[in-house]
């Protein structure tokens, strides 16, 4: 039965949605970042620390502001119901981990070593995200007693601000058929999001994108022309990315985006 389902107001059931909404995109937007500085460390570490410096800022800005507000909201409520109380003394556990690893990866003077913290950050992260949205959302739901709706009003840290959209949605922009620009280094990080859960895919594009520098490009690996997620890009850097479509199907779309 789901979350959805299991909702004690309709309500409740939207916030559910909406928070589970922005979970897709914090955990896409740091496997993109992560995805970019493990490539940067393997094939140009000069720039890893570029990355890794994005990908700090991004935890700052997103990752770490989204658990402490977890931590003065949902968790303080979900600790009042017998089901929850000794899952939210695990949670906190794993949010003093995310911070350790967040403050590796501030000081970390190893691109070797940034990749591997990176790495072990992303996973802890989208573990915590599943017990979340499976176990503690589900919870809160479902209590009479508790209006999750009310917990989480105004709440941006724990709701998003940016449109969520998925592989099917439209946009302005020219759309990606340009071919204007384009990139003569072979040594392109490649970013593959064909098994990529299709929730999280265009957020991890977007994440990867954050985390390629001016005169620097990236290789995206698609199932499919990638035609909204391009006008998506543009409507969100107008002009930064220009696109050189490299491979046109039928097994795989492979596109060179250059941030100019």
């Amino acid at each position: 039965m789901s979350t959805l389902t299991l909702a004690s107001d309709p309500k409740d059931a939207a916030a559910v949605e909406a928070v589970e909404a922005h979970h897709a995109q914090l955990a896409g937007e740091l496997a993109g970042r992560v995805a970019m500085l493990i490539a940067a460390a393997d094939r140009d570490p000069a720039s890893a620390d570029e990355v890794r410096s994005g990908l700090v800022a991004f935890c700052d800005r997103d990752l770490l502001p989204h658990a402490i507000a977890e931590e003065g909201t949902l968790y303080p409520a979900a600790r009042e119901t017998a089901e929850a109380r000794l899952l939210i003394d695990g949670m906190l556990a794993e949010h003093r981990r995310l911070v350790a690893l967040v403050d590796a990866l501030r000081e970390s003077d190893s691109a070797v070593r940034a990749a591997a913290d990176a790495r072990a950050l992303q996973v802890l992260f989208e573990e915590h995200l599943d017990k979340e949205n499976n176990l503690i959302l589900p919870v809160l739901a479902g209590a009479p007693d508790i209006s999750l709706a009310g917990l989480l009003a105004g709440m941006h840290e724990l709701l998003g601000g940016e449109e969520e959209a998925g592989d099917e949605s439209a946009g302005g922009g020219c759309g990606g058929t340009c071919g204007c620009g384009g990139s003569d280094d072979v040594e392109v990080p490649e970013l593959d999001v064909r098994e990529v859960p299709h929730a999280l895919r265009h957020a991890t594009v977007f994440g990867a994108l954050g985390a390629v520098p001016a005169g620097r490009a990236m290789v995206l690996v698609a199932p499919h022309d990638p035609l909204p997620l391009l006008r998506q890009i543009e409507d969100r850097h107008p002009g930064v990315f220009s696109v050189e479509y490299r491979e046109r199907g039928p097994e795989a779309w492979r596109l060179l985006l250059t941030h100019r």
